[in-house]
């Protein structure tokens, strides 16, 4: 594993250490130290990773540098680390143009944006969406019935 590679384990905290270390075992089940290669998309696939065939294919043959079909722990660590702190970026990202939008939506800049501006944007997200379900939705997110929506709601919303 290069130097460049191997940074990203250092940006994982204890407890997703741990809960790599976990997975990767399920599936030592030998414990042999390694598992097959052919695990790895079944792995990403439950640590919320989803890769098509070839980008399955190019992560297996980056991780399996010598080409024998076995991951060392480190190895998986690795490379989970890096799509968890993908991740991580791509999340900081999307705030960041949500952020953006709940500017532009919050035209008085107040902090907030009404319930009906936000049944309006959810309803432009999913036409699909009944008039039952915007009111579930929006009773929910506003639980305390005041009729608007802070940032943090709004995120909430749109990212979990």
């Amino acid at each position: 594993m290069s130097k460049s590679e191997s940074y990203k384990l250092d940006e994982l905290d204890k407890e997703q250490i741990q809960m790599l270390r976990s997975t990767f075992n399920v599936f030592d089940v030998d414990r042999k130290g390694y598992i097959e290669t052919d695990m790895i998309g079944i792995i990403l696939d439950l640590l919320g990773t989803q890769l098509d065939g070839d980008e399955l294919e190019c992560v297996i043959n980056e991780i399996d540098e010598d080409g024998n079909g076995e991951v060392s722990f480190e190895e998986f660590a690795n490379l989970a680390a890096r799509l968890l702190v993908e991740d991580d970026e791509d999340t900081e990202a999307i705030q960041h143009e949500l952020k953006g939008a709940f500017r532009l939506y919050d035209k008085e800049g107040n902090g907030f944006i009404t319930t009906d501006v936000l049944r309006e944007i959810l309803k432009e997200l999913d036409e699909k969406l009944s008039d039952d379900e915007l009111d579930n939705m929006i009773e929910e997110i506003d639980a305390d019935g005041s009729g608007t929506v802070d940032w943090e709601e709004f995120k909430a919303v749109m990212i979990g």
